[in-house]
């Protein structure tokens, strides 16, 4: 039965005054964004390593133990090289929201300035380092039941795409950001609209960043990255992820679960169900990665001054790292 991660204190972290400082006196975190593909993991753990540094994961897709090819989670050697945290830190049918990720990457970030350390928070999902980066709180909005059936009977009559299109018709904004097939964050972005009757993306209350924010933003050409996703697809199918799928809905994670809707999973399941073939699952996993990227893209734009953007290449490793030790207090 699917359960929801309560946010409740384990004990506060010890928030010691960090050597390491950035600018206005403030603890440093270093962002590492960009979209799926581009190489984000090689890059953050060899910075980290030539730092001092240690990762938080900021890709929802990561939280989920047994969720591993299909998300591309780093390998147990990559895991090895430096401390990672906030992955492998839930069930499948665990709902891991918002809130509780940010209290404990907010947690986390602290215990890792504790140890005179540098965090690098890394991902792609904006909402996530967002939340974390502009002190983000949440609408308080008690779940409605009722109004959270009455959806589910809509996207069973209509389908999900028809949900998005109603949630793109009460705020554009928040449907752009939000992936369709992200049934239970469309869900919320709906309950909160219909209970307060104000738009969910002007919700999002926020204060100043209490990091000194480093963000190196990653990217490739497009072309280049278009084939970096098709790689990374074919890998995954030819390393097991229809095996992988096959396993955990034996272990009772059911295809219906909102974790088994991410992307390749679903397609897997239909697959495994005799809805589609494998080839037509490929082609739908690597229609909808490319479509993540293009969201992924409307979260970090390459026109914000705030994000240092490098293209990878040889030498851009010790490039950053130059960046970065001039914006921070070793």
């Amino acid at each position: 039965m699917r359960s929801e991660i309560s946010l409740t204190s384990t004990g506060s972290a010890r928030r010691l005054t960090p050597l390491l400082l950035g600018e206005g006196n403030k603890p440093p975190l270093v962002l590492i964004v960009g979209p799926t593909a581009v190489g984000k993991t090689e890059i953050a753990i060899q910075l980290a390593e030539r730092l001092n540094g240690e990762i938080v994961s900021a890709d929802s897709r990561l939280f989920y133990r047994g969720m591993d090819i299909g998300t591309a989670k780093p390998s147990r050697e990559e895991q090895a090289r430096v401390p990672h945290h906030l992955i492998d830190i839930a069930n499948p049918d665990e709902i891991l929201s918002l809130a509780v990720f940010q209290q404990k990457a907010t947690e986390a970030i602290a215990e890792i300035h504790t140890r005179n350390k540098l965090p690098f928070l890394v991902g792609g999902t904006g909402q996530y380092i967002r939340a974390v980066t502009q002190g983000w709180s949440p609408p308080e909005v008690e779940p409605n039941e009722q109004l959270r059936n009455e959806l589910e009977r809509e996207k069973e009559e209509n389908g999900i795409n028809w949900l998005h299109d109603k949630l793109r018709g009460l705020d554009p904004a928040a449907a752009e950001k939000i992936d369709p097939r992200n049934f239970r964050r469309m869900i919320r972005a709906l309950e909160v609209i219909m209970t307060t009757g104000k738009k969910f993306s002007e919700q999002r209350g926020q204060g100043e960043s209490p990091y000194h924010l480093i963000t190196i933003g990653l990217t490739r050409p497009r072309e280049e990255l278009y084939r970096r996703v098709d790689e990374r697809i074919e890998s995954m199918y030819a390393n097991g992820l229809m095996d992988e799928v096959k396993s955990l809905i034996a272990r009772g994670y059911p295809a219906s679960l909102p974790t088994m809707s991410a992307i390749g999973y679903r397609e897997c399941a239909q697959a495994l169900a005799g809805q589609i073939p494998i080839e037509e699952a490929k082609q739908l996993t690597r229609r909808a990665t490319r479509a993540y990227v293009r969201r992924q893209a409307n979260w970090f734009k390459e026109s914000d001054p705030n994000i240092a953007w490098f293209r990878i290449e040889d030498g851009v490793i010790s490039t950053i790292e130059k960046n970065i030790r001039h914006l921070v207090d070793f």
